[in-house]
């Protein structure tokens, strides 16, 4: 999957919205080592050079982090960005 399609994925979050429970094959562990992968590139999850991190940080496969940045969306853990990504805003990347 190219990274401008697994980027459209991201607005699919009313999909996921009506059930907010984590992605098949995520745990809380995950979803946790998520949110601290996340924060140590920046909190903003955008492009390919994010993704990579927060893939090798965690051990999730690339569905997974998209499927778990629009789990994050739908529960109000994150906020769309106008260039298609999406900022972490709980957590670690908590707003002061």
């Amino acid at each position: 999957m190219t990274l401008s399609r697994s980027l459209a994925l991201i607005p699919a979050v009313g999909l996921l919205a009506a059930c907010e429970m984590p992605p098949q094959g995520v745990t809380p562990d995950d979803l946790a080592n998520f949110d601290m992968a996340v924060a140590s590139i920046g909190c903003d999850l955008v492009s390919e050079s994010d993704y990579l991190p927060v893939e090798l940080q965690t051990g999730l496969t690339r569905e997974q982090v998209i499927e778990t940045a629009q789990f994050r969306l739908a529960t109000d853990a994150a906020v769309q960005l106008d260039n298609g990504g999406i900022r972490l805003i709980s957590g670690p990347c908590a707003p002061a």
